[in-house]
């Protein structure tokens, strides 16, 4: 008789190897409004403790924009994409604005959300128990997600929680990046399956696929091409998610007499102080150049408003070059590059310095000697405000008397990003992030990851009223109180929606909206927002005068030092009101 030994195997349940698979692919944190789907990992994550092992660190964010945006700020700060855990279709519903915003801002996240049990009578363990139960199962639960994420998946079995994990994170950070979708039963959550059965993925292995560079050809090509231009520009948006991107494209803007604009800027592209930025107005600059460099840019500029060059050459180099994403993307590119900008601009650094003649390096030369202060270097030239109501400038200004060049700010100043990028300006990488998407309340959630990846830095959240009203600001100041993460949040109150008003203006200039200041945007008898942040824990004020206002930031930042938010809301010029409002 013949007998063999073996090791008997150890059946866990599929939570425990999604937890393990998490840590594998280096999720350190998951941002969570947990539910009833989620009990099994509850469970999970309570056994580790017991066992002494460490899950990856809860975050919990009492409203879904905050988690999404959270997870966002700190892989924008980072670029190391993290997992936000949300209830059924509810919570997928609740995240569905900020995956918006991440996918237009190519943020990698994993969206991981439970799904309804699909077992009635106790079939299986976690079977359904509850009312919500029934009515928390739509029929596609991922398309109200689905235009806005790189790859969509549910989990059919534990067996392959691993792999499927390791799938999600390498999809999220290769080429451009971006969030993934993630569903989950109850029941599958719950079943258990043997430790040698659930195999590891490595990244390794199946990890990410890096972003390239481009074959000498091409760079000869658009360096001769660059050579030969009269008035060459640089637009760019988001270069600047490199931490390398702001140092090269000034080496190659200085070297080639080359102006540089930004475009919505969703990180710091150039030193806004440097003689080759040229600020973010880019319809005055398409119609004199001759050949433009498009770096990294979703909209360079805005059609209506621009008078193209027809005879200028373009070269569109760019993560996502053919701007897959948009249905319509009608801007000239003669030459389109889909690589590593930072990269391809710096080869054709190189190929320049190497072929360039002194007659062109002294023409290049002599462009860079006529270029203007940069605005954001120029002295400060503006009345306050009136009417008891500070101009947006102004705030900026005197904000930038007392935030030094390390300091991270967080806009969402909507109809006011150019004074604050003009008059707050930024000048190392990393210190700068907004939002690519169309969703407003990105800001709140945002400075919180941004704080939680560089906690010895301050963070401000510039913000419009509207914008502060979508971000869930009693969320954001409870998860800051909760969790030791002070922000600095200034509120530029218009008391209304002035992008409505603006775009009303725009179609209808003569209009009766026009006429009578009615653009159903007035918010002006409403919300003490200053309030909504001292009843989650923050430090709030608010001021109308001038005067007040250094010593209002002064008042704040005291708090940011003693580990405490502070929301400064800060009147500023105002949505036009109606004479008369009808009725």
């Amino acid at each position: 008789m013949t007998t063999t030994s073996c090791t008997e195997a150890t059946s866990r349940p599929t939570a425990h190897y999604l937890l393990e698979g998490l840590c594998e692919i280096g999720i350190d944190f998951l941002f969570c409004n947990l539910g009833t789907d989620h009990a099994p990992i509850v469970e999970e994550m309570a056994r580790w403790r017991r066992q002494g092992k460490a899950p990856p660190e809860v975050v919990l964010c009492p409203h879904e924009v905050v988690a999404i945006h959270m997870a966002g700020g700190y892989a924008m700060a980072t670029g190391r994409g993290q997992a936000v855990v949300v209830h059924v279709d509810a919570g997928t519903a609740n995240a569905a604005m900020g995956m918006h915003n991440l996918f237009r801002t190519r943020v990698p996240v994993l969206l991981l959300a439970g799904k309804a049990p699909f077992t009635s009578r106790g079939e299986l363990p976690g079977s359904r128990d509850t009312f919500v139960n029934f009515v928390q199962e739509p029929f596609d639960m991922a398309s109200v997600v689905r235009p806005y994420v790189k790859w969509s998946y549910d989990l059919p079995s534990g067996l392959i929680v691993k792999e499927v994990l390791r799938r999600a994170h390498s999809i999220m950070h290769s080429g451009a990046m971006g969030p993934v979708y993630l569903t989950v039963a109850r029941e599958i959550l719950t079943g258990e399956h043997d430790e040698t059965d659930v195999r590891a993925f490595p990244e390794s292995r199946f990890g990410a696929v890096a972003n390239q560079g481009v074959d000498d050809e091409i760079v000869e090509v658009i360096a001769d091409r660059l050579l030969a231009a009269e008035n060459p520009i640089l637009i760019t948006a988001y270069a600047g998610r490199n931490p390398r991107a702001p140092g090269v494209i000034e080496s190659l803007a200085l070297f080639a007499g080359l102006r540089v604009y930004e475009s919505n800027p969703l990180y710091l592209n150039v030193s806004r102080t440097s003689p080759c930025f040229a600020g973010l107005n880019t319809a005055e600059a398409v119609a004199k150049a001759d050949f433009g460099l498009l770096v990294d840019v979703d909209v360079p500029w805005l059609p209506a408003s621009a008078n193209e060059n027809p005879d200028a050459v373009w070269v569109h180099v760019d993560v996502d070059a053919i701007k897959k994403d948009c249905p319509m993307w009608g801007f000239p590119s003669h030459i389109r590059v889909q690589a590593d900008s930072v990269r391809v601009l710096d080869r054709l650094l190189t190929v320049l310095q190497a072929k360039a003649p002194s007659a062109w390096r002294e023409k290049a030369r002599r462009r860079s000697a006529n270029w203007p202060v940069p605005a954001a270097g120029a002295p400060v030239a503006f009345k306050p405000g009136r009417d008891g109501r500070m101009s947006a400038a102004f705030v900026c200004a005197e904000l930038a008397r007392f935030v030094d060049d390390d300091a991270i700010v967080v806009q969402e100043a909507i109809t006011n990003v150019i004074p604050l990028c003009t008059h707050l300006p930024r000048t190392r990488p990393g210190t700068y992030f907004g939002n690519g998407g169309g969703g407003l309340g990105f800001g709140g959630g945002t400075a919180l990851g941004v704080k939680l990846a560089h906690p010895d830095q301050l963070v401000v959240h510039v913000t419009g009223d509207g914008s502060f009203c979508f971000s869930s600001p009693s969320a954001v100041y409870a998860v800051s109180a909760k969790y030791g993460l002070p922000i600095f949040t200034v509120v530029l109150d218009n008391s209304g929606w002035g992008a409505v008003a603006g775009a009303t203006t725009r179609v209808y200039p003569h209009g009766e909206a026009v006429a009578a200041g009615a653009f159903q945007a007035d918010y002006s008898d409403g919300m003490r927002w200053e309030k909504v942040a001292e009843a989650a824990g923050a430090h709030g004020e608010r001021v109308d005068d001038p005067q007040g206002l250094a010593p209002a930031i002064r008042r704040c930042l005291g708090e940011i030092t003693l580990g405490r938010s502070a929301v400064l809301v800060v009147a500023i010029e105002a949505v036009r009101r109606p004479e008369k409002v009808p009725g």
